[in-house]
């Protein structure tokens, strides 16, 4: 079963238990693709619906973090609870110390020597931890790196 299969039944099972937030969040990720896939003029496969799947995560974690600054707590719980649905379908993620260890790896194979080589760095290094680890989180542990924090 893939992804979108997966997310289909899943709406129907929240129908049936008649959980609104799983249903609706569900029914929005399903959108989303339905809508990248009438962009593309065809089906997405496993890979471009991941992606659709993680833009969604992503914008509630920008959501979250807005409402924050916003002081809206109730928007705050509604998004986090909307994010914790949408972790179900993604991959796992990596722990920071995983991520600094691929980054490691990945500067001493592409020869970085300073923060000039951030972009040569992420550009090898973000096709390795696509859909694994947050590409901010990414991005500031290479910059550590080269640092030489």
């Amino acid at each position: 079963m893939n992804l979108k299969e997966k997310i289909s039944s899943d709406v129907k099972e929240a129908m049936k238990k008649k959980d609104e937030l799983t249903l609706t969040t569900l029914r929005g990720v399903l959108s989303s693709i339905k809508n990248k896939e009438i962009d593309k003029k065809e089906e997405l496969n496993e890979e471009e619906a991941l992606e659709v799947l993680m833009s969604e995560a992503k914008k509630r974690k920008d959501s979250i973090q807005e409402f924050k600054k916003g002081n809206r707590p109730d928007l705050v719980e509604k998004e986090e609870k909307e994010l914790e649905i949408l972790k179900e379908y993604l991959p796992e993620q990596l722990s920071e110390e995983q991520i600094k260890e691929e980054a490691k790896k990945t500067i001493e194979e592409v020869n970085a020597v300073g923060p000039q080589d951030t972009g040569k760095v992420m550009g090898a290094l973000m096709p390795k931890l696509k859909g694994k680890a947050d590409g901010n989180l990414v991005s500031k542990t290479v910059q550590d790196l080269l640092k030489g924090n």
